[in-house]
């Protein structure tokens, strides 16, 4: 059973849609600046902040400037409805949601204690209530879901909905994940010392850590048969996916990435490929020393010394559960465009390795396929592939 992608929302730092995303991405501009809207910070943190109120956002869905919603929440209902398009309840498509986040309404809950707000403001703390009210909200009944493992959210959302398209237990899914900043996280990944107060370096030799980010993202996911009803246009197939977990600390990645190595070749296996037929890698790439180090000597591992990985999260910032699905999404471009988005900030090659990621921007080569890693804290790695 073939897995087709027929629609693509997204908003994040560097775009409040699909088109001013990719338009950012080939201009190579970052959205990571100092945060504005997120008070009682250090003002020395960078992230990835869509410069709008929540009222704003609100602004763009309902008629009202609903204020009761989490941002994760009101991010992830634009990025869904981008998707979602003209697609409408249809008894003849069994229809899924699957949604990821780590963040739940932590941003309201944060509110809660802070001015001592009312109760309601807890309704939303958890993180299943976000695809509740976005099933809802788009009438999916027939099954709804939450995935929560942390930075691999996403990914592992887009794996459980293909295999449930696969194995013909629904026709279509709308799958994706969204997770807003929060003072908690922002502090959280400071305490861990892998917060750079500078503009993150994914795979330099002077990285120090990454900037967090903001965004929504969602894809539609169907079968031929949906596809016959939706009349929807295939843009991409999911071909391939892989999960393991290296259980090897708490947050770290282990030195050598066992986990990685095993996501990858596992996709590479599910989509019946080598290592060969893949064109470019949208990498994990923190920018954290951990990470990448660990990273670059899985891929290495598989895929010799190409030079034909990048990673952008110095464009959006690391946006945690929706990382996955954010970075699919530019794999997705860069099918559609034949066009390698290359590290931002990049100087210095690793020592460490044999190979350099893409430092410049590449539209001189044919891309088919495409490799997207997600690894979450816990050694939850994700690794999936598409192609034409």
């Amino acid at each position: 059973m073939t897995v087709y992608v027929t629609g693509i929302g997204i908003i994040s730092a560097i775009g409040m849609n699909a088109q001013e995303n990719f338009e950012s991405l080939i201009a190579k501009k970052t959205g990571i600046t100092n945060i504005e809207l997120l008070k009682n910070l250090d003002e020395r943190f960078l992230a990835g902040e869509i410069k709008l109120t929540n009222k704003e956002l609100a602004e763009h869905i309902f008629t009202s400037k609903k204020t009761d919603l989490p941002r994760s929440l009101l991010l992830s209902l634009i990025a869904a409805k981008e998707a979602w398009q003209t697609n409408t309840y249809n008894n003849n498509i069994r229809t899924a949601f699957i949604g990821a986040t780590t963040i739940g309404g932590m941003d309201l809950t944060e509110q809660y204690f802070k001015s001592n707000k009312s109760i309601k403001s807890l309704n939303y703390h958890h993180c299943g209530k976000i695809a509740e009210y976005i099933s809802n909200y788009f009438g999916i009944n027939d099954f709804k879901t939450t995935v929560s493992t942390a930075c691999s959210s996403a990914a592992n959302a887009i794996i459980l909905a293909s295999r449930m398209i696969k194995n013909n237990i629904v026709d279509r899914v709308l799958v994706g994940g969204g997770d807003a900043l929060t003072g908690f996280t922002i502090n959280g990944f400071n305490s861990l010392r892998i917060y750079d107060n500078e503009l993150c370096k994914p795979f330099d030799k002077n990285r120090n850590g990454l900037n967090l980010g903001e965004s929504a993202a969602y894809l539609v996911l169907e079968n031929k048969k949906s596809i016959k009803i939706t009349k929807n246009k295939k843009i991409v197939k999911i071909l391939g996916w892989g999960n393991a977990n290296d259980a090897y600390h708490q947050t770290a990645s282990s030195p050598y990435g066992e986990g990685a190595q095993t996501a990858m070749t596992e996709a590479l296996k599910i989509a019946n490929l080598n290592a060969n037929d893949i064109d470019y890698i949208n990498a994990h790439g923190t920018a954290t020393s951990n990470n990448d180090l660990s990273e670059g000597r899985a891929i290495e591992s598989i895929f010799g010394e190409k030079q034909l990985y990048s990673s952008t999260k110095a464009y959006t910032g690391h946006t945690l559960a929706a990382a996955g699905i954010v970075e699919l999404i530019f794999s997705i471009f860069s099918i559609r465009h034949n066009t390698i988005f290359p590290v931002l900030n990049y100087q210095n090659k690793m020592k460490e390795l044999k190979t350099e990621p893409v430092y410049k921007l590449r539209q001189d080569i044919e891309i088919n396929k495409v490799l997207s890693n997600s690894f979450g804290f816990g050694g939850n790695n994700a690794s999936i592939i598409i192609g034409e």
